[in-house]
């Protein structure tokens, strides 16, 4: 905090979204109120909208920080430096059923939840998405793409392959949303780590 007690306006912008973060991931967005999330912050209206134009501006920002975050986890885990761009992307799988562990809300996506809700009423939104899902084909498809220069297979490209892991994720997330259970999400990506090694002819040790 500075002299005057208040808290700095980059670490109080934070403290915000990350209130949003924790109602959205519970609550989903469109239910969660403007005077939810100041509740949450412990600040006022006024104080809210000193950061945030309108709640949807609060929404981009929070999708926009999501995937920073995320991007940093995921660029700065171990299996990043695996010399077989194969057991790279099995160790990006591990990560993910590893996540699962965690109860559902705490494994959803922010990005996948909001645009769910607001995909057509909020171009910004469904904007801010699109740039979160593209940021998660880069945690493997450059992986892939070794790979795939490694062991070409017909047909099949790293952008297409990379595309199916956010199938698996998003959807695998719905499922354990809809059946409050986290197994669907593991199992889809035991399915998706099984075709892979039919794909590459890699046994399962």
């Amino acid at each position: 905090m500075n002299k005057a007690g208040r808290v700095p306006r980059g670490e109080a912008r934070a403290q915000r979204i990350e209130a949003a973060r924790s109602l959205v991931r519970h609550r989903g967005f469109a239910a969660t109120s403007v005077d939810d999330l100041c509740a949450a912050a412990g600040v006022t209206k006024g104080a809210f909208f000193h950061h945030f134009a309108s709640k949807e501006a609060l929404g981009v920002a929070l999708i926009d920080d999501w995937t920073q975050m995320t991007g940093a986890m995921f660029a700065s885990h171990p299996y990043n430096t695996l010399p077989d761009p194969l057991d790279r992307v099995f160790g990006y799988i591990d990560l993910r059923r590893a996540l699962l562990g965690q109860p559902v809300p705490e494994f959803s996506c922010v990005a996948g939840t909001t645009v769910q809700e607001a995909y057509e009423t909020s171009i910004p939104i469904r904007e801010a998405a699109e740039r979160s899902v593209r940021s998660g084909f880069e945690h493997v498809r450059p992986h892939l793409a070794a790979a795939l220069a490694a062991h070409p297979v017909p047909g099949v490209t790293a952008e297409g392959l990379a595309q199916q892991f956010q199938v698996a994720t998003q959807g695998g997330i719905i499922l354990a949303k809809a059946l409050n259970d986290a197994a669907p999400a593991r199992e889809a990506f035991d399915h998706l780590e099984r075709y892979l090694r039919l794909l590459f002819g890699r046994p399962d040790p």
